[in-house]
């Protein structure tokens, strides 16, 4: 199915989410779910398609999944709604 102009629906959605992820990435909202989707946009965009540059969509994947497993930053949207979360490993002298 096309659009008017005869660009595929499917890579206008793909676009769409990737602008999407990158806002909310951005702001810091939903960091874990845009950093996923970012890594699997990616992924699929190197999967199904042949890009000029490869290793410009390898790297935007890597950050995503890097952004999703780290979590939101201390001045993010995620981090005052939901609070900073740290990790408290105990007295290692004991």
């Amino acid at each position: 199915m096309k659009l008017e102009a005869g660009l595929p629906i499917g890579g206008v959605i793909l676009e769409g989410l990737s602008i999407a992820a990158g806002i909310f990435l951005l702001v810091g909202l939903w960091t874990p779910i845009s950093g996923s989707l970012m890594a699997l946009l990616g992924l699929w965009t190197l999967m199904t398609t042949h890009p000029a540059d490869p290793w410009l969509i390898i790297l935007l994947a890597t950050i995503g999944a890097a952004l999703a497993l780290l979590g939101p930053g201390a001045w993010s949207v995620d981090a005052r709604l939901f609070g900073w979360k740290r990790i408290d490993l105990g007295n290692p002298r004991s």
